[in-house]
């Protein structure tokens, strides 16, 4: 069909991108004024289910594409492929923030100053990022966008693709920076991240390694967190975890692949 072309495939999850982030919390800020964690909870909630609505919509009744396609089955194996890319983006993003520390390019935020209003609510505060950023821009750019144009393009022109559209809307993300070149590093470190949960999606075969990585690099960040002041050095360095944490990821895959036992030819 032709919403399943590249350009058009592109466009949509653009513009569905932005439907769930605005949509999503505004469903729960509506009803209150109040913003404390349970209300953040929720609306990082709605945002997850307006993904999963709008996905499931996109691909039913405009490509008639199988839902199966965002690779989102359950099973133990999904479980771990999670908790391995959790595990990869947040010890990628803690490993840079401590470079940082230890270059004096930064310095830490006081834990009691970052932690003194969250520890009580420790498991939702790590849950918000999950289920507000994470799992639904993983369902729509790894999950949907990824298999679309998987039926049209070769696999490196589809994480070529997927990677630098992801990246480049960033550049109107909240964030730290300031300045304009450290809003396109920004944009660069989302594009890294892009990359490693792209790379995980290829290896892995299924959706939920990406949104571990996703997830771990939000959780890092919060576990972590540090002085604006060398941001830029930060997002450099932010990047550069990344990508090493993809070149990781690509190798433990490889090196599974490898020892796997070949098939005896069959005799006639």
């Amino acid at each position: 069909m032709r919403v399943t072309t590249p350009v058009w495939a592109v466009s949509i999850a653009v513009v569905v991108m932005f439907v769930q982030a605005f949509s999503g919390p505004l469903l729960v800020a509506l009803p209150t004024d109040d913003h404390g964690i349970l209300v953040q909870t929720l609306s990082a909630l709605s945002v997850t289910l307006v993904s999963l609505a709008l996905v499931y919509a996109v691909r039913r009744f405009l490509g008639g594409q199988r839902w199966s396609g965002v690779r989102l089955t359950w099973s133990w194996s999904a479980a771990w492929q999670a908790l391995a890319g959790l595990l990869a983006g947040a010890v990628a993003v803690m490993t840079a923030n401590a470079f940082a520390v230890a270059l004096s390019l930064t310095d830490w935020v006081p834990w009691w100053e970052s932690a003194r209003d969250v520890l009580p609510y420790l498991p939702l505060a790590l849950a918000i990022p999950v289920l507000n950023q994470a799992f639904p821009e993983e369902l729509l750019w790894r999950g949907h966008l990824y298999d679309t144009l998987s039926a049209r393009l070769s696999t490196r022109a589809v994480v070529i693709t997927v990677t630098a559209v992801f990246g480049a809307l960033h550049i109107i993300s909240q964030s730290g920076a300031d300045t304009l070149a450290e809003k396109l590093l920004y944009v660069v470190m989302a594009t890294a991240l892009g990359f490693a949960c792209t790379v995980a999606r290829m290896r892995s075969g299924a959706v939920w390694m990406a949104v571990g990585v996703h997830g771990g690099f939000h959780i890092g960040l919060r576990l972590t967190p540090t002085q604006h002041a060398g941001f830029a050095a930060q997002l450099v360095l932010m990047a550069a975890a990344l990508i090493l944490a993809a070149w990781v990821i690509d190798m433990v895959y490889r090196a599974r692949a490898g020892r796997e036992p070949v098939a005896a030819p069959e005799t006639v």
